[in-house]
């Protein structure tokens, strides 16, 4: 007779889930013992790299990813990643391991007390089986219940004992879907909204890119004669950033949003909340007799904007039912928007500056992978993204995403065998959230090339104080950090690019390594703009 342990790895063999990610723990020992040969195990030194390499490579694979964490406590040092996975909407089968059962009443050492409430509310289920022959079919209800829209992580609590204990029959298969059209009816209400419209304007979010919906898009907005921007703080790119019609991110404030949108008499949400706004600047939310037309594949999503008529359905399948339906705009096209002017000459250089030499260095199907808050704006007005699945970062604004993120990326790359270069661009501070997740791109001797703006301070928080009349916060200087030094601790390449005519070599030299490379830039302590 089969037991647990063989009818679950039977199980994730069909559901294609044979690279596992995690940090191995004694709870879990008896699911990885014996560990199968056509089985992966990615080996993260801390569980919250683990949540994010596997946040990346299911993003990047368009499949959902497992992560195997430890009990209570190991689960809890993954929690920061687990929220952004969340807020990605990326599909995760994580789960955990726990202590005896015949020992979990008496609370031993290392049982997890309320494993179903530990990741809540950042799993769209949670669940610690009850019997141990219920194990594959829990697995099989997790796996529906992440791919299925909005896709998200779900979470498993397995007792270490549950293992060889004897199998039922094994859960079927099942296969789920994982998008649904928008409704004909209310569709046309939509249509008729925009056909009838003086001034649209699109607005586009991540899920257009999740859904391979660029195409799409691009023709909507040529259909409808309409400016595009992306959605306030996106984590994915979702329109060609040179295309004409392409005005650049809204502001992330109630007022300054408002503003941006100022002459438009309809505007079109299609896969992005409404929105996300941090900090507080009060405003309305949209310009006066503006009306907000919201598509989302997310009812909670809906539910909470505070403004605008929503429409539920995948964001490819609602932008392709939108153009059978819309006629051509009797209106010329919007003017370009301007280049920006050629950064100034300083030493050290400033983040535009840094920029723009990697813009002009950018390998043609790069990925970009970022996390560096206090020079995001720079990053975005002088590196435009052009192609699909090219940008990522964290939709929860929470850091230590980026560069674990970029490994599990670069592992995609190279098992899907496109090969496509993978670049991360991760601040000083945030570079030291998940740095032990070098380790794991030196040990899979992966080509990433990670560049890392040094400017020795957490300058979004001090731009934040000003904003916000908070002098005197403390601990936002960081003296005493030698990039160069931990990265090779790690097992990587490294070498400070100053000056800054070196970054094109230095970037290719990463990128046809075989292992990766951390490039350090000294840049100017000018501090961003918030808004």
């Amino acid at each position: 007779m089969a037991t647990v342990r063989e009818t679950t790895y039977d199980l994730l063999r069909d559901l294609g889930l044979t690279t596992i990610f995690g940090n191995p723990g004694s709870t879990e020992e008896p699911f990885l013992q014996n560990f199968p040969a056509d089985f992966y195990y990615v080996h993260a030194l801390q569980e919250a790299s683990a949540m994010a390499m596997a946040d990346g490579y299911a993003q990047a694979t368009g499949r959902p990813a497992h992560v195997n964490l430890h009990t209570a406590p190991g689960t809890g040092n993954s929690m920061g990643n687990l929220v952004t996975a969340w807020h990605n909407k990326t599909p995760l089968i994580v789960t955990a391991g726990q202590q005896n059962r015949e020992m979990l009443l008496i609370e031993p050492r290392l049982a997890s007390v309320r494993p179903a409430e530990l990741t809540q509310p950042y799993v769209k289920w949670s669940y610690e089986p009850v019997r141990p022959q219920d194990i594959p079919a829990a697995l099989m209800r997790a796996y529906a219940t992440a791919v299925q829209p909005p896709a998200g992580p779900v979470f498993l609590s397995l007792p270490m004992d549950d293992w060889d204990q004897p199998a039922d029959r094994p859960p079927q298969v099942r296969r789920v879907a994982t998008r649904f059209a928008p409704d004909p009816e209310r569709l046309r209400d939509f249509v008729a909204a925009l056909a009838g419209s003086r001034a649209p304007a699109l607005v586009l979010g991540a899920a257009v890119d999740r859904a391979g919906a660029w195409s799409a898009a691009i023709a909507l907005a040529e259909r409808l004669a309409a400016p595009v921007w992306a959605a306030p703080a996106p984590e994915r790119a979702a329109f060609p950033e040179d295309h004409p019609h392409y005005r650049g991110v809204l502001p992330y404030a109630i007022g300054p949003l408002a503003e941006a949108l100022h002459g438009h008499d309809t505007v079109l949400v299609v896969g992005a909340p409404v929105f996300r706004y941090y900090p507080h600047v009060p405003g309305d939310y949209l310009p006066a007799d503006a009306r907000l037309l919201h598509i989302t594949d997310d009812p909670d999503e809906s539910a909470r904007a505070p403004v605008g008529d929503s429409l539920l359905g995948d964001a490819g399948l609602a932008l392709a039912a939108l153009l059978e339906l819309l006629p051509p705009a009797d209106r010329p096209p919007p003017p370009p928007r301007p280049d920006p002017q050629p950064p100034e000459e300083s030493s050290p250089p400033s983040a535009d500056a840094l920029f723009a030499a990697l813009a002009r260095h950018w390998p043609g199907e790069g990925v970009l992978v970022q996390e560096s808050p206090s020079n995001l704006a720079a990053l975005r007005r002088r590196l435009r993204v052009t192609r699909p699945g090219s940008y990522f970062t964290m939709a929860s604004g929470g850091l230590g995403f980026g560069l674990p993120a970029a490994v599990g990326i670069a592992l995609a790359e190279r098992d899907t065998g496109r090969h496509r270069p993978v670049v991360a661009v991760v601040g000083d501070g945030s570079f030291h959230y998940s740095v032990q997740a070098l380790w794991t791109a030196a040990q899979l001797r992966l080509p990433l090339a990670v560049v890392v703006p040094v400017n020795h301070q957490y300058a979004i928080l001090k731009a934040f104080a000003e904003l916000k009349h908070t002098p005197g916060v403390p601990a936002l200087d960081l003296p005493g950090l030698d990039v160069t030094a931990i990265a090779r601790g790690y097992g990587c390449a490294s070498a400070v690019v100053d000056p800054l005519d070196r970054l094109g070599e230095a970037l290719d030299a990463a990128l046809a390594a075989d292992r990766p490379t951390v490039l350090p830039v000294p840049i100017s302590t000018e501090l961003p703009r918030i808004l």
